[in-house]
């Protein structure tokens, strides 16, 4: 595996600026990786941690924050977000969903490649990097795909994509379901070095129907509340199924993959067997499968559909401990924005997805830090696990590292999307929900990428 990057190192606006000098007076600190956990200021100088003193002692010539009863975490990092680019920019772009990182406390992101067209070429991926460079908040990658056109059928020029930059490849939305080519890829994936992040679903399994009829298939967890509702359900199995054959073939290869939106039990079983085996494998779950159930479907509001569906209390409590055990590397969103008319029809023919990006920390401080569930250090560890299998170094707040941080308001109380949002499009499931914790800045490289609309500045 090739040395890690910054993950600054990404297209966006603001690589080759340092920024200026600022102070995040008497912070708690908190950095798991690092051991970091106390009160102090904060020195950002020149894009990199430059001390953390005693609490009121810094000195600054720049801006200084009083930043008292707030925290201060290293920077997040998602490795799966659509961006709708090209194609859907009525949806998102890369403008407004890495603004919309930024106000989720992110300082980079990774793309997925099921766009319209799909992300197949090398012209693909420079075109998306040279958009990032001009129009992102944030840090951007960009993964290709790995079958032409999505369709499952032949590889794509994978060293093209990646000598273009792809950072990784990913056919996310549709599975693999070639064994064959699935193989074929994991050696080009030992060639390139760079990560292949795999949607598991037998669509034999969640699409009784046939893969071709996918409005006749599941569009919710397969067990009672389905049963309840008489709506087709998808069974947990069609994902650990998949896992299981994936692990045995990167095994087989001695290559990696990365598995995408854990939802069920038998996935964290099947993940857990594999990395004990030795396997390459590593893997994510979103915080919409770690704080719902498909209870939240029998209101029948699409903006609970989504793929692979909210599943059962007992699947949550099995994501959760995979967290808590670190069978599950990373939390990333699978930020998905669609438009209204996507969503407003009924349940059964809705798209499915869900944006995330802008209360991924709130909703985990809320559901599972304030209950006691999690420790806040292992939630600020896992949202930027997702930079190390992609081959990115994850953020630090240790004194010399770059400076990527967010600064958090535990107490802070707020109703998602009653301001608005940054995303261009409104299809949270969380949205109309009391939330305690808020992002109020976000720090990337030593720059200011995001405040909060109300969070007043306090001179120390």
């Amino acid at each position: 595996m090739s040395p890690t990057r910054a993950i600054s190192s990404l297209d966006w606006r603001g690589a080759g600026g340092r920024g200026g000098e600022l102070v995040l007076a008497r912070a708690g600190v908190l950095d798991p990786r690092a051991g970091i956990d106390g009160t102090y200021d904060v020195v950002i100088r020149d894009g990199e941690i430059a001390a953390l003193a005693d609490p009121g002692t810094a000195e600054g010539s720049g801006e200084v924050i009083d930043a008292e009863g707030k925290r201060v975490f290293p920077a997040f990092f998602d490795p799966h977000v659509h961006l709708r680019e090209p194609g859907d920019e009525d949806e998102e772009d890369v403008e407004t969903g890495t603004r919309a990182a930024a106000a989720g406390g992110y300082c980079g992101l990774l793309a997925m490649a099921n766009t319209s067209p799909p992300v197949d070429s090398a012209s693909d991926i420079l075109a998306l990097r040279e958009r990032a460079s001009e129009d992102g908040s944030v840090p951007a990658g960009f993964l290709g795909c790995v079958t032409r056109g999505l369709k499952g059928r032949e590889l794509t020029e994978m060293v093209d994509l990646r000598d273009a930059g792809a950072v990784g490849f990913s056919d996310d939305g549709l599975p693999i379901a070639n064994a064959r080519l699935m193989r074929r890829a994991l050696q080009y994936q030992r060639l390139v070095d760079a990560n292949i992040a795999l949607h598991e679903e037998d669509h034999d399994l969640s699409r009784p129907a046939g893969a071709h009829a996918p409005h006749l298939g599941g569009v919710m967890h397969e067990g009672a509340v389905s049963a309840a509702l008489g709506l087709a359900g998808v069974p947990s199995v069609a994902e650990s199924t998949m896992i299981a054959r994936d692990a045995a073939l990167a095994a087989y290869e001695d290559a990696r993959i990365h598995v995408q939106h854990l939802s069920a039990q038998e996935s964290v079983e099947a993940v857990a067997t594999a990395k004990e085996a030795g396997v390459r494998i590593t893997c994510e779950a979103t915080p919409h499968h770690l704080a719902l159930t498909d209870e939240e479907v029998r209101s029948l509001d699409s903006r609970f559909k989504m793929n692979p569906p909210l599943r059962s209390e007992h699947d949550r409590q099995a994501l959760i401990e995979g967290l808590r055990s670190g069978v599950i590397d990373c939390i990333a969103t699978d930020h998905a924005p669609h438009a209204a008319e996507e969503k407003e029809v009924p349940f059964e023919e809705a798209a499915m997805g869900v944006t995330g990006l802008e209360t991924a920390v709130a909703v985990l401080h809320t559901e599972l830090v304030l209950s006691g569930v999690l420790e806040l250090g292992l939630v600020v560890e896992r949202m930027s696990g997702g930079a190390a299998p992609f081959g990115f170094e994850p953020p630090s707040l240790a004194v010399g590292s770059e400076a990527s941080a967010v600064l958090f308001d535990p107490d802070a109380e707020w109703e998602a999307g009653a301001d608005g949002w940054e995303s261009r499009s409104e299809n949270s499931c969380f949205a109309g929900r009391k939330l305690r914790g808020r992002v109020l800045m976000t720090v990337v490289a030593g720059q200011v990428v995001y405040r909060q609309r109300s969070f007043a500045m306090g001179v120390a």
